[in-house]
Parts: structure tokens; sequence; C-alpha cells
């Protein structure tokens, strides 16, 4: 964290047990990242900052680094939720200073219009959105989490409170909240592409069924994560994951191999995979199988053998028990590392909105 670039936040919260909130803190983000603990605080890491506690008399004192203002928003957001939720009754009054103190408006956060929708296989629609700043959405992470207003009403879009926590609009203008995939930037015509899978009445499939030229939506992100270079790639998933797979594949440099694997319904929901590299691709048809019901995406993955030699890179999307089930192999069997797969659990079986991004 020493660049240059570094933005910092500080805080001082008075707390009843500054020692017992700073044990709880460290405790739940042991998960989520690095803890260092020394006496009387200690020194939180992760992919989006550093966060440095210390407990006195009657305060916990905490001060935050972190790359860039989103990271920054995201990692003081996180902090002042998590003291609201382990201050066991108590009243908490955060006020930051450093960068972006004061901050009123989630940094990442962009409002953006259908321009088109139209259904590119009979179980995937393409929503195209206006956008002012397309290339902001070019780097960061695949996905973005939709944020569709309830129809016929005007958008009320999320806000920030004095201690950077995201207030959500609730009632009658409550938000429905779906993380897709960015599928395609168009630069020049400033449009996004989001591809949707059709498979129910959820509220994503619905707004994709209805979209239509000057519906207003909501966008959170970039996030969930990203590619990383290698010499040779597994990319597989199901429909779900198509989207991805498809804008990873036509980023891939020429000097790269990769087979691909995708589980779709049936041949109809069979895509172009178009890429500059040597890439061999595999379908895999459910025919009358319902989605998520099957190991054919698991199996397939247990039947490729990773090159013997240069870099790969293993990234896997679908339904949550077969993500699980392949990072388990890839980590067991495989014996790959951390840092040379992402697999996302994009859904779940009779839920609703999963999309666990995994490690």
């Amino acid at each position: 964290m020493a660049n240059e670039t570094t933005l910092h936040a500080k805080a001082r919260v008075a707390l009843a047990d500054p020692a017992g909130m700073l044990d709880r803190l460290c405790d739940h983000f042991v998960s989520h990242g690095t803890v260092t603990r020394q006496p009387g605080g200690a020194r939180l890491e992760g992919p989006f900052g550093a966060v440095e506690l210390e407990a006195g008399a009657g305060a916990l004192r905490i001060a935050i680094a972190s790359p860039n203002e989103s990271y920054l928003f995201v990692v003081k957001s996180s902090v002042a939720e998590h003291l609201v939720e382990f201050a066991e009754g108590e009243t908490i009054t955060l006020g930051w200073q450093g960068d972006a103190a004061g901050e009123s408006r989630i940094p990442y956060f962009r409002e953006v219009v259908v321009r088109r929708a139209r259904d590119i296989t009979p179980a995937m629609r393409r929503v195209t959105l206006a956008c002012d700043d397309p290339g902001y959405f070019a780097t960061g992470g695949l996905h973005v989490r939709v944020l569709i207003p309830p129809r016929g009403r005007p958008p009320v879009w999320p806000s920030v409170g004095p201690d950077s926590r995201v207030i959500w609009p609730d009632g009658d203008d409550v938000l429905a909240k779906r993380t897709y995939t960015i599928r395609a930037i168009d630069h020049a015509r400033g449009e996004l592409d989001i591809d949707v899978v059709l498979h129910d009445d959820s509220p994503g499939s619905i707004w994709a069924r209805e979209a239509k030229p000057g519906d207003r939506v909501g966008l959170l992100g970039p996030g969930g994560g990203d590619v990383v270079p290698a010499d040779w790639y597994l990319l597989c998933g199901d429909e779900t994951a198509l989207p991805a797979i498809a804008r990873i594949a036509e980023n891939l440099p020429s000097s790269a191999r990769a087979s691909i694997v995708i589980e779709v319904a049936d041949a109809a929901e069979r895509q172009e995979i178009a890429s500059d590299a040597a890439i061999e691709v595999t379908w895999l048809h459910r025919d009358s199988a319902p989605a998520g019901s099957t190991e054919l995406l698991l199996q397939a993955v247990r039947d490729i053998a990773l090159p013997e030699q240069g870099a790969p890179f293993v990234f896997a999307g679908c339904e949550q028990a077969a993500a699980r089930a392949i990072r388990k192999h890839l980590r067991a069997e495989k014996q790959l590392p951390k840092d040379r797969h992402l697999v996302a659990a994009y859904w779940r079986r009779g839920h609703a909105d999963v999309h666990d991004h995994g490690e």
C-alpha cells in the first residue's frame, strides 16, 4: 500500500468495549483476508485495501488505505456496516476523515438507459444499455449488479449515509438486484451489452423480456474477479456463464490456447465463440434434464488434463453445487493454486440469486 496514489481515511469510534469490538471485527474478517494481531490492535488486509485497528480507552481508532476511490468506499462501508452489526444495541457515531470524506454518492454506481433488446437464442436475451463512460467498465471485473426499479415508478437509487453505509430504497421503491456479466463494450457507440438467461419468472428475466428503449436501470461495479494472464486456459460453465466465457475468449491473445466447455439445454442454445487464440470448443447438451441436475460439466472438467508446461488458468461458472465440486477437484486433484483458477457459483437450484464469485 505504499503506492503514492493510495487513498486514506480514518475515524475514531467511541465504544463501551473497544477491545471486544476489535476481537469481533478480526473474527469476521479472517475469512475474507489476512488478519495480523498485535497487542491492542490488528491489521486487516484484503483485495480492497488495508485496515489498521487500535483499541484504546473508550474508543476504537480506524485507519484505512486503499488504491482507488471505489475500493476505499467499499472498505469504509463494510467497516461501518460491521461496527453497527456488532455493536449489540450500542449507538455508533462514525465520521470519516481523509480522502473522499463526506462523500454523497457511491463511486461505482452508474445510471444507464436501455437502448434496445433482442433474443439471441430461444433462452438468451441481449439488453443493450447506453452509457456515458463505457470505458469505466472495461477493467476491474467481468460482472455488474443490475438494479431494477419497480415497473411504472421513477427509480430511487441507493444513497450514502454520513458513516458511508449504503442506504437502500424500500417500500414501493425497493430495487430488484441481479448480477450479470457485461458481455461486450462498444466504446464508439457508448454501449454495454448484457445477456440474460430467460429461465424463469425472476425479476431479472422479466426485466430482460420487457426491457424497452428509454428504461432506466442502475449498475454497481464492475467486480467479481478477473482472468489472469496464462499460456493455457480452461473456460467452462453452463449457459449462465456463456456471456463471460465468450467475452474472455474474445480478449485472449493470439499466443494463448484454450479449451472451452459449455453446458446448455440443447443445440439451439449454442452461440458462436470468437477468439484470436487457438480454441477448442465442446458443447454439452442436457437435452430433457433440468439445469443443475447433471454432472456433465464436472465430468468434463475431470476428463481434461492440465498441460505439463506453461502457466494454466481455469475459469468456471455454473450452479452452486457444481461450482463447489469443480473448485474442490481443481484444488485437491489437480493441485491448482488458488491464484490459477476462478470458480463462480452463478446460481443455486431453487433460489433466485446467488452469484458467489468464489476464489
